[in-house]
């Protein structure tokens, strides 16, 4: 069994859905931090079969929650505080994600304005549909 030292101050991210963890540390830009990062990947779970979980030593203004959530609003945030749980955080689907993905449409105005910001909406929640703020194309996380 693997065993993976607490963390006395940090964040742990869980419930991860199993091979998602590295693109999460790519999309928060954890790489760029200077804090310690565990990443366990394939771990066993009751509830899902196989999970990743990311540990970050840090506070959490260190984790954006709206990239976050848009990622996958499933995943569990732990607050640790004095080496136990301090308080949980409910993900939810962010209204407005800026500079996370880009619009794949070659005739959208973000294509020739290099410097524009990326800015997504979502426009049904209940199918977690984003669109482009400029051109309206729906984001197709698959391409």
């Amino acid at each position: 069994m693997l065993n993976v030292g607490s963390l006395n101050e940090g964040i742990v991210l869980d419930h991860i859905k199993a091979g998602k963890s590295m693109s999460i540390y790519k999309y928060l830009g954890l790489d760029k931090l200077d804090c310690q990062v565990a990443i366990i990947k394939n771990a066993r779970s009751n509830k899902m079969g196989r999970k990743d979980i990311i540990k970050i030593e840090g506070s959490l203004d260190l984790v954006d929650l709206d990239i976050l959530g848009f990622i996958d609003h499933d995943i569990t945030v732990n607050i640790i505080k004095d080496g136990v749980i301090y308080e949980k955080k409910d993900l939810k689907l962010p209204t407005l994600i800026k500079n996370v993905i880009r619009c794949k449409n070659p005739r959208c105005i973000t294509s020739i304005e290099q410097e524009l910001e990326q800015v997504f909406f979502l426009a049904d929640k209940e199918n977690e549909v984003y669109r482009c703020k400029y051109c309206e194309e729906k984001y197709n996380p698959s391409l």
